[in-house]
């Protein structure tokens, strides 16, 4: 290897990483949880807990799909990077299901979950995205990836929205016990729906289609540790991630009345914000490396598999447990996505990128995170 993959491959060391010094307020979360059962702190230093969590996540993920093709390391690296999201999601569904049907909890915990979703794929499509391009843009004029994984993604994600916009129009158009009756079902159908589409998906790019999205493995990096190692640092990182994601579901609630902050804020910014910084990481770094089929696939791949995996599962796991979850997340929440979706389909449809459009899709980012900050 050369000098500059080998510092590469030690910065990535999770021992050498100086985000592991966050690694702190796992302590810190555990004593204002059980010893001073202050929530708000409890609430902030579990999502600062988390991050590195994730990154150790991500850093086993990496390890584990180091030999493989940038297009499979960055669907392994966009399933994991998203763990927490799912982790968060699952916890507030679980604690939907054992509240009372109708109680302020019950709904506080439903738009969290709603919130938390829509936050993630903002955040991959428009801060991810946006900062990768500005730091590749930066240490080169012009770079390109893979124009096939922007119209299967892209296409993909414009079918998410469909599911979002649809309900939405549906309840307004109906109206009443029926819509909401006729919302929920026709949620279930559309998660089902959207599970198949996202298996045919992998089909397609893994199997018959493999030739469109071949990309050159990572061959000639080394690993840094042996996959024994990183299993057991990623089964490790998931239960302490958890643990974190139990906390702060529970403590949100107090955590917004004391700082004044809005719960679409939270679950839109916050925590995709936290949730997703080992993700955020990696993409922007290859990106300054030049290797934009795997920043690209991190960042819109993850999009896709929030919009068309993650959330039709929790939408049937809430089914399973009696929770109302359904795909009516909102219209400002709904337009959003729509918006965010179209604008990184309108900008990487010609397989290049330069910082201005990064630039342009950081803005877009900023203007829509004021947009939920000032939600009342």
């Amino acid at each position: 290897m050369s000098e500059e993959e080998i510092s590469w491959v030690r910065a990535m060391d999770p021992r050498d990483s100086k985000l592991n010094i966050l690694l702190l307020a796992l302590p810190i979360t555990c004593y204002y949880a059980y010893i001073e059962h202050d929530e708000s702190m409890a609430f902030f230093s579990s999502l600062v807990a988390i991050m590195p969590l994730a990154f150790l996540m991500g850093r086993a993920t990496e390890e584990i799909a180091l030999r493989t093709s940038e297009s499979v390391g960055g669907l392994l690296n966009a399933t994991f990077g998203n763990a927490a999201e799912m982790i968060i999601a699952f916890l507030a569904i679980y604690a939907a299901s054992k509240a009372a049907a109708g109680s302020e909890t019950e709904e506080l915990m439903v738009n969290l979950v709603q919130a938390s979703l829509i936050g993630s794929i903002l955040g991959n499509l428009l801060l991810v995205m946006g900062l990768a391009f500005v730091w590749g843009g930066i240490h080169y004029t012009e770079q390109k990836f893979s124009q096939t994984q922007v119209s299967s993604n892209g296409s993909l994600m414009l079918l998410a929205m469909i599911v979002l916009i649809i309900p939405a129009v549906f309840n307004s158009t109906v109206g009443g016990s029926e819509g909401e009756m006729g919302v929920t079902n026709l949620s279930h159908i559309a998660a089902i729906i959207l599970l198949a589409l996202y298996g045919l998906f992998l089909y397609f790019q893994f199997k018959t289609h493999v030739d469109l999205f071949a990309t050159e493995a990572h061959n000639h990096e080394e690993p840094g540790m042996s996959q024994r190692d990183a299993a057991i640092l990623l089964v490790v990182a998931t239960i302490l991630v958890s643990w974190m994601a139990e906390i702060l579901v529970h403590s949100v609630e107090y955590a917004a009345d004391d700082m004044g902050l809005p719960h679409l804020f939270i679950g839109v910014i916050l925590l995709p914000l936290f949730g997703n910084a080992a993700e955020h990481f990696t993409a922007v770094t290859v990106a300054g490396k030049d290797k934009m089929d795997l920043s690209f696939a991190i960042s819109m791949g993850s999009s896709t598999q929030i919009a068309v995996f993650v959330a039709p599962m929790m939408i049937i796991i809430a089914w399973a447990l009696g929770v109302p979850l359904t795909f009516e997340f909102g219209m400002l929440e709904t337009v959003s996505a729509f918006l965010a979706v179209l604008i990184v389909n309108i900008i990487a449809s010609d397989g290049k990128s330069n910082w201005l459009e990064g630039a342009l899709l950081l803005g877009t980012y900023v203007v829509l995170g004021a947009a939920f900050l000032f939600h009342p």
